[in-house]
């Protein structure tokens, strides 16, 4: 009869010990002497790898460093293989160590050895694999718990660890939660992310590049597509673990109205951001104006937009702003906006000359567009000039307003100065009626 681990229940007990049992077999045989020789040419393998590793380690990264021009992808390969240079010569000196004992002695002398290169080679295909899984700690989790299994298979244990771990287990009335499940269940979860993340990528890259949808409609689908592949990972994640989705429906719901109150403003956004997509108001792309904010879109949240202006700033406007105010939107039909430029001239010159002018040079701006020709209107008297309008039409309002506007001022002043039409300014005259009296200790020049 088996002693008892203490701190464990009997039936946990007996597959630990159980467990233990077949590691003391190993060991056991590891020991013999035709077996010692192999593990001492184990541990000149790894040896032989870590001096391999400070040789050539410290090269790849001069080397490295000298690329330019390189492609990221590349670069990241390359970051990649730095990393696990001990790994990779543990792996080629293992298997180059097994081909030569294979063929000067039989293939029993070399089965720990070649045991060996085997879980090396696993684990090295692990981390490679491991990469596509953006979560650190999702991808670390799956990482050692990958490595544990296929160590445990290769050494044939992973029946009796996996018998030892379903027997942790927590009881809640009829749910049965076991460790086993759990690490299945982080591992099944992390595999369908990454498969998600994978499928969502290509289909974006897809439906981005269909030019037969409008740009708030590609927007939409790829949200939607990100939800359906990321919730149904989720929950068959969950599912994996035995847990029943009927409770977690219930459960849901009354979490949901709990936060329905306290989310609101969340909520709000979400939906008027799904709005704005549907309704096609507003897509990435358009030149839009929100109070003093001016810029064009970059992009569009479930949350706010993205919205770049000529100095660089880019500003974050929830959602439902854009649904309760007033959004002057610069190219939502069409492209084409028309500027207004004030200006003066003397009343000296003629009007009918100033507005051929004015025509003409802003005429010579290359944004302005000669389709839709500038006018020039007499808009007033005033106190020092003659008052004009000079309207415009631009059609890349995206490329910036006041930058065209300085364009066509310059142009204005240069036609003016050639052909001599003043621009006048106020000025006043300071008249001095009758003698100012002298008073005492003032002196006057």
């Amino acid at each position: 009869m088996n002693p008892e681990i203490p701190g464990l229940p009997d039936a946990v007990s007996d597959k630990a010990i159980g467990l233990w049992s077949q590691v003391e077999a190993l060991l056991n045989d590891l020991l013999l002497p035709w077996r010692l020789y192999q593990l001492g040419i184990v541990v000149g393998i790894v040896l032989v790898a870590y001096l391999l590793r400070m040789v050539v380690a410290p090269r790849m990264h001069d080397w490295m460093r000298s690329l330019e021009g390189l492609a990221k992808w590349r670069m990241r390969v390359l970051v990649l293989l730095h990393r696990r240079i001990w790994l990779i010569a543990t792996m080629l000196v293992a298997w180059g160590v097994v081909f030569v004992m294979r063929e000067l002695t039989w293939p029993s002398r070399s089965y720990f050895v070649g045991l060996f290169a085997t879980i090396v080679t696993a684990w090295f295909v692990v981390g490679l694999i491991a990469r596509l899984i953006r979560n650190p700690l999702l991808r670390r989790v799956a990482t050692w718990g990958a490595w544990i299994y296929v160590t445990l298979y290769y050494l044939e244990l992973d029946d009796s660890f996996g018998r030892m771990l379903e027997g942790l287990a927590l009881e809640f009335g009829e749910f049965r939660l076991t460790a086993l499940a759990i690490l299945k269940a982080l591992v099944i979860t992390a595999l369908l992310f990454t498969g998600a993340r994978l499928v969502s990528s290509a289909t974006s890259n897809r439906i981005q590049g269909n030019e037969d949808l409008s740009p708030s409609m590609r927007v939409l689908a790829v949200k939607i597509l990100q939800i359906v592949l990321y919730g149904a990972a989720f929950f068959i994640g969950l599912k994996s673990v035995g847990f029943d989705l009927t409770g977690l429906a219930v459960l849901s719901g009354a979490i949901g109205v709990g936060l329905g109150f306290g989310l609101q403003k969340v909520v709000s956004n979400l939906v008027s951001g799904v709005i704005i997509l549907l309704d096609k108001s507003i897509k990435p792309g358009d030149v839009i104006s929100l109070g003093e904010t001016f810029g064009w879109i970059n992009a569009l949240t479930a949350r706010y937009v993205s919205i770049t202006t000529r100095d660089g700033k880019e500003y974050l406007i929830p959602n439902e702003d854009l649904i309760t105010t007033q959004v002057v939107n610069w190219s939502h039909s069409n492209d084409y906006v028309r500027l207004d430029i004030n200006f003066g001239a003397a009343y000296d010159d003629d009007p009918h000359d100033v507005r051929r002018l004015a025509i003409a040079a802003a005429k010579s701006v290359d944004r302005v567009l000669s389709i839709r020709p500038p006018v020039c209107h007499i808009v007033g008297f005033g106190d020092s000039s003659v008052d004009y309008v000079l309207r415009f039409w631009i059609r890349d309002p995206t490329e910036g307003l006041t930058n065209v506007r300085g364009g066509v001022f310059l142009a204005l002043w240069d036609t003016f100065k050639e052909n001599g039409i003043n621009i006048p300014f106020p000025q006043r005259e300071v008249r001095i009626l009758g003698e100012i009296p002298k008073s005492p200790g003032v002196v006057l020049d």
